[in-house]
């Protein structure tokens, strides 16, 4: 039973990687924005990695220049920085999580962007 607020679990198409999909688009996460960048250049068929890829990209790079400006504000800045760290960690997990399940998990603002870029590729 697929409620209407998860994302949908799908056979991923195969990766040109000669990795399963689901390992490939977990290991797009696994180093931020550099093993998006490898998984982008690498993958030559699968879309679902490439969106993961993509999708790292932009969420690594956000989180590093969301946190250097805050990281400017003095003492609130701090703080803040502590909970966007925490946050990002949670939210890394859980794309590594739902990406091995297969899940297609595209975050809202960047995932429909992130998957008209990987379709470029």
């Amino acid at each position: 039973m697929n409620h209407l607020n998860q994302p949908p679990i799908l056979q991923p198409d195969s990766s040109s990687t000669g990795l399963d999909p689901k390992v490939a688009g977990l290991l797009c996460y696994l180093g931020g924005f550099i093993t998006g960048i490898i998984f982008l250049v690498l993958e030559k068929q699968s879309r679902f990695v490439k969106l993961h890829a993509v999708q790292s990209i932009v969420v690594s790079v956000s989180v590093i220049v969301i946190s250097f400006i805050i990281g400017l504000i003095p003492i609130i800045g701090w703080l803040l920085g502590g909970l966007i760290s925490l946050a990002s960690l949670v939210l890394w997990i859980g794309l590594m999580l739902l990406t091995l399940q297969g899940k297609l998990t595209k975050l809202p603002i960047i995932g429909d962007w992130s998957e008209q870029q990987a379709n470029k590729f």
